[in-house]
């Protein structure tokens, strides 16, 4: 029989030698890339000032040795760097470093890989465990007491959030609708009010985030009313949301004249509801149509055709589709190639989808605030994955007031 050399084997002591060596020569890598950088950085701050002298002729700004040892928990590890001191004399003027700020303990990546596993529903108990195991034995001071004190942290960034400066900033899209949560120490059920708006250049932002009571025209206008008075002075061009009359009647009060689309997502669910089962199928075809066909006088006809078919037997059905029919189609006057972006409150609904497993995982959170710092905190993390609106340089028309006739620019 032949022996088998199992020192040769995957997994083997060898095999772990091997990849030990790997990570070593990575985070050594990254400590001199990063040591590198920092004095590149100081270096270039005194030259940006070297022909700037006092009454002696000395230079105001002047290298003053290093600073003490710093470590920073990357992703290869804990990695140690000394930080250039520069000595600014002008008044005023201080040097900060911006790659490394001077409270900085942990890379981005790992502050982001935090609420990351927050979302996927990992308890604070467990993120010691958790972080080992993607960062391996050297992923030290997460306990559970430093995830109770970063949730502090984060109440604090949304409470900083909220009250922003949003002067100057113009939207072409809203996208609207309201979350509901539980709170583990109350009986109530807060609904959050979420707001996302489109830029001038594509680019998808968490907004607003409310505690709302409920989905009430109270609400909303507390909302609306808010942004105003921090600055957003100029109506997006259209709003989506559901059929939720609080947000509607609210924005008409706050900003009057905004194109409104209802959600086809929320309007298909809201049908097909009101049908039995085995309808449901052949009634989804033709509500289909109506939202992506390629014309506004196609969608109507498929629209007629369903009225047709299911009025005199499932009359709610076809009275559900018809209480918003003057609303539903407003998405042909908007470019084509914004109509999967606007059909519908998609971007809120798949993102919240995520926070709302989260919650159930955890079955919810702990008060009204640390719902709002967690949707918050995690909204900003999915913001950096939502997509940019395709032909951006079109909103440029749409604010000029140009017109398009079934996504096309109608020609003068």
């Amino acid at each position: 029989m032949d022996v088998i050399d199992t020192s040769k084997q995957p997994g083997t002591q060898e095999e772990n030698d091997c990849r030990k060596a790997v990570e070593l020569i990575l985070k050594l890598g990254a400590q001199v890339a990063l040591q590198k950088v920092l004095e590149w950085e100081a270096r270039e701050y005194k030259n940006a000032h070297e022909t700037e002298l006092d009454e002696f002729s000395h230079h105001l700004v002047v290298g003053n040795g290093w600073r003490e040892p710093r470590s920073i928990q990357t992703g290869f590890g804990d990695i140690e760097v000394c930080q250039p001191r520069i000595n600014d004399r002008r008044i005023g003027e201080k040097f900060t470093s911006r790659i490394l700020p001077r409270y900085l303990r942990r890379a981005p990546s790992i502050e982001a890989l935090i609420p990351t596993l927050y979302l996927a529903g990992v308890s604070s108990n467990n993120f010691p465990r958790a972080l080992e195991s993607i960062l391996g034995e050297e992923a030290k001071g997460l306990s559970a007491a430093s995830i109770v004190r970063l949730k502090t942290i984060w109440e604090k960034e949304y409470q900083e959030w909220a009250v922003r400066d949003l002067t100057g900033k113009t939207y072409v899209y809203w996208w609207a609708d309201g979350i509901y949560f539980n709170v583990r120490l109350t009986d109530e059920r807060p609904c959050l009010l979420v707001i996302i708006g489109a830029l001038a250049d594509g680019t998808k932002e968490l907004l607003a985030v409310w505690d709302g009571q409920r989905e009430s025209t109270l609400s909303w206008k507390e909302v609306l009313s808010d942004l105003k008075r921090r600055g957003v002075t100029t109506k997006p061009r259209l709003a989506i949301g559901d059929g939720s009359l609080g947000f509607w009647a609210a924005i008409e009060e706050e900003y009057p004249g905004i194109d409104q689309q209802r959600c086809w997502v929320h309007k298909t669910a809201n049908i097909l509801d009101k049908l039995p089962q085995k309808i449901q199928p052949s009634a989804q075809t033709l509500i289909h149509q109506m939202y992506m066909s390629p014309t506004k006088k196609l969608a109507l006809e498929a629209y007629a055709e369903f009225m047709k078919c299911y009025q005199a037997k499932y009359p709610k059905a076809c009275e559900c589709l018809a209480k918003d029919s003057d609303r539903l189609f407003t998405f042909y006057n908007y470019p084509a190639e914004h109509w999967m972006h606007i059909r519908s409150t998609n971007v809120i609904e798949s993102s919240f989808a995520t926070i709302r497993h989260r919650t159930r995982q955890t079955k919810g959170c702990g008060s009204r605030m640390a719902t709002l710092a967690m949707v918050y905190k995690l909204g900003r993390e999915l913001e950096r994955c939502w997509r940019r609106l395709h032909a951006h340089l079109l909103i440029d028309k749409l604010m000029a007031g140009v017109r398009f006739i079934d996504g096309t620019e109608e020609v003068a």
